[in-house]
């Protein structure tokens, strides 16, 4: 059973292989036919027409990068604009809500400060007059202390 197994897959084995070869020495002949040497003016004519046509694809692709970058600069330059006006636009905002907050604590400070001098000159003159008050001239009208 072993035996006929091998035969058998050997038989299929060689046809799958010469089909394999057959396939392979078509496209031998077709590259061959394709890389053939040609005279050396045809041979001249060739590379100077793929040089031309690399020197075109490379002229066109270097415009069309250049467009595409002046694109994305417009547009980059236009968001970096939006940008830094709103950030402009926060500053000021910022900047004038601070000059607020500073008003209003400084009109608080400076009425701590009037109400503290008030105080002072109010508590200033009571002692005064008591102290005349006390060092009065007592005339007649005696106390007992």
């Amino acid at each position: 059973m072993g035996h006929d197994d091998y035969r058998r897959d050997s038989g299929e084995n060689i046809s799958t292989r010469l089909t394999y070869l057959l396939i392979g020495g078509g496209i031998g002949a077709i590259l061959a036919l394709l890389f053939a040497p040609k005279s050396g003016q045809e041979l001249r004519g060739d590379i100077a027409d793929a040089t031309r046509k690399g020197i075109d694809r490379s002229r066109e692709a270097a415009t069309q990068l250049g467009n595409r970058a002046g694109e994305y600069y417009e547009a980059t330059r236009g968001r970096a604009s939006e940008l830094y006006s709103q950030a402009a636009e926060r500053v000021t905002e910022v900047a004038q809500s601070a000059r607020e907050a500073a008003a209003r604590q400084g009109g608080t400070l400076t009425a701590a400060i009037d109400a503290g001098k008030k105080a002072y000159q109010e508590e200033k003159r009571k002692t005064e007059m008591s102290g005349r008050i006390d060092a009065a001239p007592n005339y007649g009208n005696e106390s007992s202390n």
